[in-house]
């Protein structure tokens, strides 16, 4: 009896199979194991975490890695997703020239404008000149409501701006009015004696004046010039409460535009696109080019620093020219990015347009012979690159109970979409995408403006609830959950994703239909639109309604909800869609690893 393991290294996880094979041709699945993959796809690391998962699968049936008898890997094509910004004007400001801002616990409400003055000078203020007040952290807010409260009898004082959280606090405490902003980290970055706006909008509404760029002028008087130039300012402050702009006429404002740039496809035919005709018009031309050699960007734009970015960061994966590494095919998706104003007091941004980009890219020669060397060396067993994925995820399916030839499948990893049709006859038509999994991660972390790509990941993987009270929450689809024990009361108010067994709280402040939408259309913009187009290039004569049921594989097919939007999408050409269960025990997971082993019988 031989004993067999089929490794599938994808981009998020390396999956192992062990079988065996007896000495009169019977073959037995014995057991299976999923880890990260360690390295990128396609490369030497990757040892470490084949490593891992073979010695897990073994030890669920109590073998030692001297037990193996060969090793089968998988064609692993590396997957690299990047964004590419639309074209931005950045606005680079010295000496706070214009500033916005966004608190969250303001007070009072109105807009207001005046010159600034800060609070250890207010003797220093004039009669019948209308003052915003600017009160840094020495003061207490007790001091500071005493300080007003002996001024505004002379004083014109119409708003202040504080450096603490103390706004309504300060507000409690004065005898007249005024709109309150707070939490101005850079307090020290606000000059005296010039011109600035404040508003503070009612609770349940966002400000209107300081939003809008012609608010802005009618505020602070500016010419048609400097309304252009304080357009990102006004775009950023859009749905706020609560917004500071400053004007300071001698500063300095100067312009650094780096064009987003076109990408040239070079394939059947030469074409090329501008980035900033959007996805659809990317991906448009990306199918009149045909059979593609390779895709690159124009020199000195967004589009071309990222492409050549990219397959900079394969030259480990290279061991060829650095011109032999090529994009072989890219997914281009619609986009909002959050771009940081410079000069802002407390770190504001504009959300700018933006496509986001999954790119494959290929050497000459995969290093997977490299791999299975490096194998051998290490475990002391024979190891083979013995499939291409798409066509070992196929057979892998075809273990799922209720299945039959001919039979479609779409392998959704982390890095890639692969699609199959395997023919009654034998014959496979594969092709192998850009863009999956880590796409959705990036573009949820994007749009959202997540620090953590962790949170993104999580945010991705499970259903929401809000926290309303100590004792329900509010699901994402509407219904309450109500509990017997009370919730811990660090996540009241709060976002929460409900992981199995465990809610996860969203630290940022972000509604939960927000984030619902921007988790939604990431999905549909990522999944949707490879699973129709690879399912076209494999579908006989590029027809989709001669393909008549398609099973889901990889670790993307377990999500709970793509299934059913690629089931919807599905439905118009008449394809029964629906996730895997290979082997009838491992779900959709495992395709590719059990494909190797089936392979081997036929080898």
């Amino acid at each position: 009896m031989k004993l067999i393991a089929g490794v599938d290294i994808g981009n998020s996880t390396t999956e192992v199979c062990i079988g065996s094979v007896g000495e009169d041709g019977s073959f037995h699945f014995l057991s299976g194991a999923s880890r990260m993959t360690t390295g990128t796809k396609g490369t030497l690391p990757n040892v470490h975490g084949i490593k891992s998962a073979l010695l897990e699968a073994l030890d669920k049936i109590r073998q030692p890695l001297s037990a193996l008898d060969l090793v089968r890997l998988n064609e692993a094509a590396p997957v690299i997703g990047d964004t590419a910004m639309e074209t931005i004007t950045e606005t680079i400001i010295t000496e706070s020239s214009m500033i916005g801002h966004n608190p969250s616990t303001p007070a009072g409400a109105g807009e207001a404008s005046g010159y600034l003055l800060h609070l250890e000078n207010i003797w220093k203020g004039k009669t019948g000149v209308p003052y915003i007040v600017v009160a840094a952290n020495k003061f207490s807010y007790e001091e500071v409501a005493a300080r007003l409260n002996q001024h505004i009898p002379e004083l014109d004082i119409r708003g202040l701006i504080l450096q603490a959280d103390e706004a309504v606090l300060v507000e409690n405490r004065l005898n007249k009015q005024i709109p309150i902003i707070d939490e101005v980290r850079h307090i020290s970055r606000v000059p005296e004696d010039k011109l600035a706006a404040i508003e503070v909008a009612l609770p349940g509404t966002g400000i209107r004046m300081l939003s809008n760029p012609y608010g802005i002028a009618t505020l602070l008087g500016l010419n048609p010039e400097e309304t252009r130039a304080v357009t990102p300012i006004a775009k950023s402050l859009i749905g706020k409460r609560s917004a500071v702009v400053i004007r300071t006429p001698n500063g300095n404002i100067r312009e650094n535009v780096l064009p987003a740039g076109e990408i040239h496809f070079h394939g059947s035919r030469e074409l090329s696109v501008n980035i900033d005709t959007g996805a659809d018009s990317i991906m448009e031309t990306l199918q009149k080019a045909g059979q593609i050699r390779d895709i690159s960007g124009q020199q000195n734009t967004n589009v071309g620093n990222m492409l050549d970015r990219i397959k900079k960061s394969m030259t480990d994966v290279a061991s060829d020219r650095d011109q032999e590494v090529r994009i072989t095919d890219i997914l281009a998706v619609d986009t909002l990015a959050p771009v940081e104003i410079s000069g802002s007091l407390a770190g504001e941004t504009c959300m700018e347009k933006a496509v986001g980009i999954a790119a494959m890219v290929k050497t000459k020669h995969l290093p997977m012979q490299k791999i299975a060397e490096k194998l051998e060396q290490e475990l002391k067993v024979k190891a083979v690159v013995a499939g291409v994925e798409a066509v070992m995820a196929s057979l892998g399916a075809l273990t799922t109970p209720g299945t039959r030839l001919p039979l479609a499948i779409l392998d959704m990893g982390g890095g890639s979409t692969d699609a199959a049709v395997l023919e009654e006859n034998g014959t496979v038509r594969t092709t192998h995408q850009a863009g999956a999994g880590e796409l959705v991660t990036m573009l949820i972390q994007t749009e959202l403006g997540l620090g953590s790509r962790t949170t993104a990941e999580q945010i991705k993987k499970y259903p929401m609830g809000k926290v309303e009270s100590l004792f329900h929450m509010r699901l994402e689809n509407g219904s309450m959950q109500f509990f017997e024990e009370s919730i811990d009361p660090g996540y009241y108010g709060h976002v929460v994703l409900l992981a199995p067994g465990e809610m996860l709280k969203v630290e940022e402040d972000i509604p939960m239909e927000k984030i619902l939408e921007v988790r939604r259309e990431a999905k549909r913009k990522v999944f949707v639109r490879n699973a129709v187009r690879a399912l076209k290039i494999v579908a006989p004569e590029h027809d989709l309604r001669k393909i008549s049921n398609v099973v889901l594989v990889g670790g993307s097919a377990e999500d709970f909800e793509i299934p059913e939007m690629l089931t919807e999408a599905l439905a118009e050409y008449r394809i029964v869609c629906g996730r895997g269960n290979i082997r009838g025990t491992e779900g959709p997971r495992n395709a590719v690893a059990t494909g190797l082993l089936m392979s081997y019988l036929s080898s």
